[in-house]
């Protein structure tokens, strides 16, 4: 299989567990068949022992890990995250599925447009919430002229409205600061660890961003 097929073909073993929960070898081969005939350019078909591999592949590649069991005979999906967090990362597999189709498909999809994200930004601070690294950035306020550098301890993420927003700790004040994700830029993570204190981070960033909202209520 190419590379493009390979991922294709995981998606879809990945969605055929996601909508029925469990799945013997021979269902989910068959789905795999089943494509193949409709999709008419790619072969998804797989044998028992590619179908491994591409299990040890998507648990490498997408931190999704399939599961047998023996009792049953049937393979399953291993919940590691919270339900909202599964679901949002299975709609993003069913997004990037139904945009990946072979024909051109620009005619019959209207796509928002939107500005940047800031989404690149998110593995490397997930990585530093979770090893308690600060980070350096320079940060692009809209109603400023200028960037300013600014060195934070994060604590936390928030979603809202189609953006991204960083919870974290400014250096200079010792403040929780919110910053939107799209108005970062040079990112730099730090060999430099700190102690989070704050026993009740999710309401504190709840009340942050209430704040954080009515002050930026023209930009959003």
């Amino acid at each position: 299989m190419s590379k493009l097929e390979s991922t294709k073909c995981h998606i879809l073993i990945i969605e055929k567990l996601q909508q029925v929960k469990q799945a013997t070898f021979a269902e989910i081969a068959g789905c795999l068949a089943k494509e193949s005939e409709l999709d008419g350019y790619y072969d998804f078909k797989v044998s028992k022992r590619t179908f491994q591999r591409d299990v040890e592949d998507i648990a490498t590649i997408y931190g999704i890990y399939i599961k047998f069991n023996f009792s049953g005979m049937y393979y399953f999906i291993e919940e590691e995250f919270e339900p909202e967090v599964s679901d949002r990362m299975f709609e993003a597999f069913d997004v990037y599925h139904a945009l990946n189709v072979k024909e051109q498909m620009s005619q019959f999809i209207y796509l928002e447009q939107r500005c940047p994200q800031g989404t690149e930004h998110l593995y490397s601070l997930l990585h530093a919430i979770k090893n308690r690294n600060r980070i350096q950035f320079e940060y692009n306020q809209y109603y400023k002229d200028h960037s300013e550098n600014r060195t934070i301890e994060p604590l936390a993420l928030k979603e809202f409205k189609y953006r991204w927003y960083l919870f974290a700790r400014d250096t200079h004040d010792d403040h929780i600061k919110c910053y939107a994700l799209d108005w970062l830029a040079n990112l730099q993570i730090l060999n430099v660890h700190f102690e989070n204190t704050d026993t009740d981070l999710a309401r504190e960033v709840q009340a942050l961003f209430r704040h954080y909202s009515a002050q930026h209520r023209t930009a959003e």
